[in-house]
């Protein structure tokens, strides 16, 4: 390691800025996104920012910077300023004072680095000057998992410590208290922004040394995986699978988002497939519960979203009565994993004004839906769970009047690596159904199908073999 990482106190002084256009209006915009200083000598004497005069925190400079009164200067940043740069970097380096000549190493006492900032949580991510492009794809990445508001738990706990301190003396017992507050439901109320909220519960400790000392309570977060492709994941799935205790998972979460999970979490399956039994949502319920109430990090792992055909309402419910905290964070259901896939606008102006979803996993429930609230044409209707009932569905939509031309996509595995779709007619349902072969699959009925990449390919296919017939 070359250099060190530090942070440079900027209320200690003034940074000296010596160049000229875009690049050194750059290191301008981020010395002041920092809340600097700035005392900038434009060596081409446009001390203008983005058509603006110079702004708040802007001293123009237009003294020799080699002969400038550099008192109260903590750090100089050279960009874009050729030779005059270099002589301005010895000149700071004969005097102490850190310098920075962009992109050249030999003239510079320390580096810029790709920054985070998160308020009260700055991040600094630095290749020592060998690829800036790799130092910002690292902090890329930083930037998908840090949650939005982790400068805002940094300020909370920053507000407290002095009291805390003052209430427990051990420094051991006194880090313990403060890993239960960060890990705990009221750091997750700081991250939610219910700042009031976790206030409130950190005051209404009266015994901050008990606190410490016990066990940690449990939370259970439900969180959609998606359709299948895991980078599909919203970041904040992505964290609660890196913080996890313990996941419970459908049976059909892909192997790649349980990938994304912490390696040492333990896994548990709970799901079931079409025509298998699985352990029954009490017992999902009750394995929630109890992990939560062991102090756990739970994680409830769901296909989808939570809250479509998902049961999450009913795992929430039973969390609520048992007075154990959780959160819930969406996934992308199937239906508009498919959508996106597929091309399959499922509304579309003057052919589809409203959008229907339904399950129907079996026979007896298709039988059993309304089919005649489902004939509008220009309603776009999503059927979950609908290959294996596809003669009653073709039969109900048939019987209610929906027309047997209606266009109609099969769309299974979505968002997978084989994800395959058939587009035909409703009145052909139940033969398009079976040529998906296997695996979850979603029925697009409408007009709206025919938008679709594979309607459009298929229609070419159909258009190509008129052609090849017509010729022979």
């Amino acid at each position: 390691m070359r250099f060190l990482p530090v942070f440079l106190d900027l209320q200690a002084g003034s940074i000296l800025l010596v160049g000229a256009g875009e690049l050194a209006q750059a290191k301008l915009r981020l010395l002041l996104a920092a809340g600097a200083q700035v005392r900038w000598h434009a060596l081409d004497g446009r001390y203008d920012a983005s058509g603006q005069e110079v702004l708040a925190g802007v001293t123009r400079d237009e003294d020799d910077p080699l002969t400038t009164d550099l008192t109260h200067v903590i750090a100089v940043l050279c960009a874009g300023a050729g030779p005059v740069g270099h002589a301005v970097a010895a000149r700071a380096r004969t005097l102490g004072i850190p310098v920075n000549v962009m992109d050249e190493l030999d003239h510079s006492t320390f580096i810029v680095p790709a920054i985070v900032d998160r308020g009260d949580v700055v991040v600094a991510v630095g290749t020592g000057g060998a690829s800036p492009v790799v130092a910002r794809r690292v902090r890329e990445r930083i930037e998908t998992m840090l949650p939005a508001r982790i400068g805002d738990l940094a300020t909370f706990i920053g507000r407290w410590r002095a009291a805390i301190k003052a209430r427990i003396a051990d420094m051991a017992l006194r880090r313990r208290f403060w890993e239960r507050v960060v890990d705990g439901p009221i750091g997750a109320a700081v991250l939610a922004g219910r700042v009031d909220e976790a206030e409130a519960a950190l005051r209404a400790i009266d015994d901050p040394t008990t606190y410490a000392g016990q066990r940690a309570s449990g939370f259970v977060t439900l969180v959609g995986a998606g359709p299948g492709d895991a980078d599909l994941l919203t970041i904040k799935a992505l964290r609660a699978l890196q913080d996890a205790d313990v996941i419970f998972h459908d049976d059909l979460v892909s192997s790649e988002v349980l990938d994304r999970a912490r390696r040492d979490a333990a896994r548990m399956s709970v799901g079931r497939r079409a025509g298998k039994p699985g352990i029954g949502q009490d017992a999902i319920n009750r394995l929630l519960i109890e992990a939560a109430q062991k102090g756990q990090r739970v994680v409830r792992l769901k296909g989808g979203d939570p809250f479509i055909f998902g049961r999450g309402g009913e795992e929430v419910a039973a969390l609520r009565e048992a007075g154990v905290p959780y959160a819930i964070i969406p996934g992308i259901t199937a239906g508009l994993g498919a959508a996106a896939e597929f091309e399959v606008p499922l509304t579309f102006r003057e052919k589809a004004l409203r959008v229907t979803f339904l399950t129907a996993h079996k026979a007896d429930d298709a039988e059993a839906v309304d089919w005649s609230a489902l004939t509008d044409p220009r309603m776009t209707v999503v059927i979950y769970m609908g290959a294996t009932a596809a003669a009653a569905i073709r039969a109900g939509l048939l019987a209610a009047g929906r027309s047997p031309r209606t266009p109609l996509g099969v769309f299974a595995r979505v968002t997978r690596p084989d994800a395959k779709a058939v587009v035909g007619v409703l009145d052909d349902l139940a033969s398009l159904a079976a040529e998906v072969d296997r695996g979850p699959a979603i029925l697009v009925i409408g007009d709206v199908v025919t938008q679709s990449a594979p309607w459009r390919n298929a229609q070419l296919a159909q258009l190509l073999s008129n052609f090849r017939i017509a010729a022979e």
